[in-house]
């Protein structure tokens, strides 16, 4: 039986102190009904007696007089994991065990401490209710996710992702080992669901570098080797970081509003735009397993001073890099000139991902959200690792049949084709990524996810010249780590909070490290769940005000020529925007005219055209438009996979900002500046694309239009 770890206890503490919640409950507001509310159902039945009593003992938070009970005798929509008395009993008797120096016994009466027992309550409350808010209903199990290891769309109160593992054809664990009782379920009442659980749902709160060194500290097969290469690297202080105290401190205070009065939403006219509750860090690492090190004569149990030259010299002799790639081979290896750690930050992303969001999949050509595990045509994000700034492919098609990290099959993309994987060579097959609870690190770590990979992960020559051999999409999202890590992106959720998402102004608190923007922007996140529009993802980003806006590009993969293309979306509540492009964010070059987005495509007299049954036709008006510095949407891209395509759609173009020669060693910058004295138009950004040379203008094979 799983315990909590010693370093556990503290942590618990540390997090819980800044739940927030600003709101007091009005117990007016209390629905009067002919069953029961979750807090009345729960007081009627004798199993949930010490569950009830942490619930009217324990504050919302730490900024409210209301307690949880209050909050479950009111309106709402709550899924409520309620542990029995027996469960409550087991855990106080693990903690007892755990730690004896936190209680003279296993009871509630015996805590040392009242802060400590305090939070060990909101440990047991906060994580195990789900909030769904005013626009989302509780979640009965038919909705749980769809495969093991995924997690809840929503936190729960302790702003925790749960998860769920499947076992059998009616056995579900919330968090791997808090089975759901199976006849004490689906409990409906009047504000939500209730789950019985037959063990307190308590995650571990350590960090990625605490998993690690417990790991090297009990030398622990599985990522031994990757323990002591990211320990050596000196990454253990990076990977300890769990939150930004600074933002938190400026939101607690009310320095950062909850929420602000600034753009109305056609769905939410009440205009009320959300600040994310926290800044927090995050880390995905995908490392190859131990048992792939023993297959190539390494030992994982060999100790650093050995294991070490051995993997430098493995990596050497397999030649896990690129010829262009400058590095030492000393065993300096903290230093960012060292080959071992451009190797080891390569195999980090500087977010957490849990596994179902490795990949999105919403609305590409032919898929259907009621249908979310059938794929159609391959998909991939486009990502930026920790250390050297290097891209990282993460792919996913019908017939992959997984996730992979840098794959580069053959496609079938004619212009009349559906696009499909037709095969990959085996040097091109890329890294399997096995997201298995069994195998993954998926929920142990409050800042990290830990994904094993078949094979081995380096930016090398092949990789390179892949990614510089295609057409490269980014979600203009993806340029921001905290996006993910905070869970903004791509949230499945229609609740106000959750849908237009308000970030500060740079002046304010720089909560995108990647934007720089004027206190006169007014810049939201626009999640648009359930909008069906024809984006890449549905979503977008928008800027009002007299907006300047600065974003840190991804690098790119070899020197040669690019086209830098950005998705474009006119319509009359657009602006008139100039774009900058440079590798010096403070002085840029104006790339082009100002681009005026005021006015439809249909009066901006580039020569668009819809496709008709004549294809050489068709691929005359794509000349005539990149003549005129544009290009038609993609064809990958439709409104809920139906056959509203971006390609067809009239409110959909590619701008060419820039054709140039780029540099896979400079930090390029994108920016974006209103040329018109107006606090009403806006800017809107999709999605951007790197295009090499070799790919737009290829004589043998053109562009593809996907």
């Amino acid at each position: 039986m799983k315990k909590t770890p010693r370093k556990t206890l503290s942590a618990i503490f540390l997090l819980l102190c800044c739940i927030c919640c600003t709101e007091d409950i009005d117990t007016s507001a209390r629905y009067v009904f002919k069953y029961d509310c979750a807090m009345t159902y729960l007081e009627k039945h004798q199993t949930y007696s010490e569950y009830v009593e942490l619930l009217r003992a324990t504050p919302i938070s730490l900024r409210s007089s209301s307690t949880v009970g209050q909050l479950l005798s009111s309106r709402g929509h709550f899924t409520v994991f309620a542990p029995t008395n027996e469960a409550i009993d087991q855990y106080l008797q693990e903690l007892y065990e755990e730690e004896p120096t936190l209680m003279s016994k296993p009871s509630w009466d015996a805590f040392y401490s009242e802060q400590k027992r305090d939070s060990i309550r909101r440990v047991i409350v906060h994580n195990s209710i789900i909030d769904s808010g005013d626009n989302e209903e509780a979640i009965v199990s038919n909705d749980f996710p769809a495969e093991t290891g995924n997690e809840f769309t929503l936190s729960n109160m302790n702003d925790r992702k749960l998860s769920v593992r499947y076992k059998g054809v009616d056995t579900i664990y919330i968090n791997n080992d808090c089975p759901v009782n199976l006849t004490e379920r689906d409990i409906m009442v009047s504000n939500g669901v209730i789950h019985q659980i037959e063990r307190v749902i308590a995650p571990k709160d350590i960090t990625a570098s605490i998993y690690l060194q417990e790991i090297l500290e009990q030398q622990k097969e599985g990522y031994l080797v990757m323990a002591k290469a990211i320990q050596a690297c000196g990454l253990m202080d990076t990977l300890s970081k769990i939150r930004d105290e600074v933002y938190e401190n400026l939101y607690l205070t009310g320095q950062i509003p909850e929420s602000v009065h600034l753009y109305i939403d056609a769905k939410f006219p009440n205009g009320n735009n959300w600040t994310p509750r926290h800044r927090l860090y995050g880390f995905t690492i995908f490392a190859e397993t131990d048992d792939f090190w023993r297959a190539q004569g390494l030992d994982p149990q060999a100790p650093s001073s050995t294991l070490l030259p051995q993997l430098v010299q493995w990596i050497l002799d397999n030649r896990q890099y690129s010829v262009d790639d400058a590095f030492t081979t000393d065993e300096q290896y903290t230093s960012e000139a060292n080959l071992l750690y451009q190797w080891t930050t390569y195999h980090i992303l500087p977010f957490r991902t849990p596994s179902d969001r490795l990949v999105f999949h919403r609305n590409e050509f032919g898929y259907n959200a009621a249908n979310p595990l059938r794929y159609t045509i391959p998909m991939y994000e486009i990502y930026t690792t920790m250390g050297k700034p290097r891209l990282l492919k993460i792919y996913e098609s019908a017939q992959s049949n997984g996730i992979y990290l840098n794959r580069f099959p053959t496609l079938e993309k004619g212009r009349t084709e559906i696009m499909r994987e037709l095969s990959c060579d085996p040097e091109n097959t890329g890294c399997y990524v096995d997201r298995s609870p069994e195998r993954a690190v998926l929920n142990d770590i409050i800042n990290c996810c830990i994904y094993p990979i078949d094979a081995p992960l380096s930016y090398n020559d092949a990789v390179r010249d892949n990614l510089a051999r295609q057409r490269l999409r980014f979600d203009g999202m993806s340029l921001f780590p905290e996006a993910m890590s905070n869970d903004i992106r791509l949230k499945m959720s229609t609740d106000e909070k959750n849908q237009d998402v308000h970030i500060p102004p740079t002046r304010t608190y720089n909560y995108f490290e990647n934007m720089q923007m004027n206190d006169q922007t007014i810049f939201i996140y626009l999640n648009a769940y359930g909008y069906n529009y024809c984006n890449l993802h549905s979503d977008e980003m928008k800027a009002k005000g007299r907006f300047d806006l600065t974003f840190k590009l991804p690098p790119v993969p070899r020197r040669t020529t690019y086209e830098l293309r950005y998705d474009v979306l006119p319509t009359g509540d657009r602006g008139i925007q100039q774009f900058y492009f440079g590798d010096d964010p403070n002085k840029m070059a104006a790339a082009g005219i100002p681009v005026d987005l005021t006015r439809g495509i249909s009066s901006m007299n580039v020569g668009w055209e819809a496709d008709g049954s004549d294809e050489d036709y068709n691929i005359e008006v794509d000349k005539r438009l990149r003549n005129n510095g544009v290009m038609k949407g993609a064809k990958s891209i439709t409104a809920d996979g139906s056959s509203n395509i971006e390609r067809n759609n009239t409110s959909n173009l590619r701008y060419i900002i820039i054709r140039q020669t780029l540099d896979p060693d400079k930090t390029y910058y994108l920016r974006i500046k209103s040329v018109l004295d107006s606090e009403q138009k806006e800017f809107y950004m999709d999605y951007m694309e790197y295009c090499p040379k070799d790919v737009y203008d290829n004589p043998e094979t053109p562009e593809d239009i996907w």
